[in-house]
This record gives structure tokens, C-alpha cells and sequence, in this order.
């Protein structure tokens, strides 16, 4: 009678409980691949990022000493006013650009090193620090936004005013 089954009985199951699709520190294969592939091109992209910081800010530089010499040479057109100041008012702009992509460029670049580090090392530790390039770029990239967005309406409101202002003259 031990055989038979007793219908009052919890039913009893050898497959585990099921889990949250995503636990901590558990990748799929199909997540690995994907990371795998992108961490050559997320270094990839910050090295030129990297290079085209470094480009700017020698453009910058240059801009900047070479206007005094530019001038001279205007002034024997007769069209001098200004130049210097505009050449060293661009060289300024050229060398601030070059200080402000070269912070997505250092995320993206670090996104794809920590990455590459997780694969070799299987390290939760570099998958968050990774993790963390990755919200800095789009951190910053949301700000860049944010401060875009407020100053459309100031230069549509100076455009205005100057379109006013030159109807009068």
C-alpha cells in the first residue's frame, strides 16, 4: 500500500524554480558574442576620437599663433580689422571642442577596453566599470542635449531681435 499515491499530497517536481531571466553576474552566449563584437569597434571609435581631439587642438594652436601673421597680410588689401582677434577667437573655439569630444571619446574608448577585460577575465568588476563608461557617454551626451536645447531659443530670440533692429537702420 506504501506504492500507492496519496491525493492529498503537495505535488513534488525535480525542476528547479524559476528565476529572474537576468541574475547578477550570469551572461548569455548570445550577450557575449554581442559584447565581443563591439569591443573592437567601441576602441576603434575612441582612438579617433582620441586622434581627432589631438588634431583640433594642434589646429587650435596653430590658429591661434598664426593669426598676428595673417594680419600683416591682410593689411596690404586694406581689410585688416579684426582678423587676429577672429583668428584667435577660433583657435580658442577649435581647442574648448577638442577639451569637450575628447570625454565621449574616453568613454567609448574604456567601454570597449573594460569589455574586452570582462571576456578575458570573466570579472564582474570590469563588466560594471564598462557599465559605467557606458552611462558617463550617455550622461554626457543627454547634457550636451540639455544645454543645446536651451540655447536654440536664446539665438532665435537674438536672431529676431538683430533682423528687427537692421529693418530700423
Amino acid at each position: 500500500m506504501s506504492d500507492s499515491i496519496n491525493p492529498y499530497e503537495s505535488p513534488k517536481s525535480d525542476i528547479a524554480a524559476a528565476g529572474p531571466a537576468f541574475s547578477a553576474g550570469s551572461l548569455n552566449e548570445t550577450m557575449l558574442r554581442y559584447l565581443k563584437e563591439a569591443s573592437p569597434w567601441l576602441r576603434f571609435v575612441g582612438i579617433l576620437g582620441f586622434i581627432m581631439c589631438g588634431f583640433m587642438a594642434v589646429g587650435g594652436i596653430v590658429v591661434i599663433f598664426t593669426a598676428p601673421f595673417l594680419t600683416s597680410l591682410t593689411e596690404s588689401v586694406g581689410s585688416s580689422f579684426g582678423v587676429a582677434a577672429a583668428g584667435a577667437s577660433m583657435g580658442v573655439l577649435y581647442i574648448i571642442m577638442a577639451v569637450i569630444f575628447f570625454f565621449p571619446a574616453k568613454f567609448v574608448y574604456f567601454f570597449g577596453v573594460k569589455i574586452r577585460n570582462y571576456l578575458q577575465n570573466n570579472s564582474d568588476q570590469e563588466l560594471e566599470l564598462a557599465l559605467k563608461n557606458n552611462k558617463s557617454l550617455w550622461k554626457f551626451y543627454g547634457i550636451v542635449c540639455i544645454i543645446y536645447l536651451a540655447i536654440i531659443p536664446i539665438f532665435i530670440i537674438i536672431a529676431i531681435a538683430v533682423g528687427i533692429s537692421s529693418a530700423f537702420m
